[in-house]
């Protein structure tokens, strides 16, 4: 299988997992909760023919941070949310999104939610940013996953973007992969996929 891969762009799905203050600022110790309002999560994803891209939203989470450092936090993704923004058509977009929440991807019916839980955060080479790992739940399968992360720090806020590319045949979603059906030709849908996440988080 391959590993799931993490590019550091300024995350905030996973960004939450950073504590790099720009600007000198001071982290306030204690519990950050995700604002899940304020907070936005876009995933991409490509085929031979062509790519699609939506919204998921996040339903929960919190971080917190002792002694200026991040030391533990998690969030929830709320899979019924997800929706597709490319395609215009309604009939077009009502069948892809139908299809995506189905078994042969996401299986939302049995699986409502994702998750994400920090293991461990830890300074990286290049100042202000952090490389984090934490275990990564999808379809109820769950796989270690590490990236470079940053945040920043305004107020009593936490605010972070990033971008990450997770390989989905490592969470059984294999429809479509030319890994496991090599003669697929030009019907084959790429094994990553991408998630750009933009995250508020408040003190409690």
């Amino acid at each position: 299988m391959k590993q799931i891969k993490a590019t550091f762009a300024a995350f905030a799905m996973l960004a939450i997992s950073s504590v790099a203050f720009a600007g000198g600022g001071k982290a306030t110790n204690g519990k950050y909760a995700v604002n899940t309002a304020q907070s936005n999560l876009v995933w991409k994803a490509e085929k031979v023919t062509g790519k699609h891209d939506g919204t998921v939203k996040l339903s929960g989470g919190d971080i917190t941070v002792a002694n200026d450092k991040l030391v533990a936090g998690s969030f929830t993704i709320d899979m019924t949310t997800m929706n597709v923004v490319d395609i215009k058509d309604a009939n077009m977009n009502g069948k892809l999104l139908g299809h995506l929440k189905s078994d042969d991807f996401f299986s939302v019916d049995k699986h409502k939610t994702a998750t994400f839980v920090i293991t461990s955060v830890t300074p990286a080479s290049q100042a202000g940013s952090y490389t984090v790992k934490g275990n990564l739940t999808i379809k109820g399968i769950t796989k270690p996953i590490e990236f470079p992360a940053a945040i920043i720090m305004e107020g009593k806020s936490l605010k972070a973007t990033a971008t990450i590319t997770v390989d989905r045949t490592q969470f059984d979603i294999r429809y479509g992969s030319k890994s496991f059906f090599e003669s697929i030709g030009d019907k084959a849908i790429y094994d990553d996929f991408i998630i750009e996440l933009q995250l508020v988080a408040n003190t409690k």
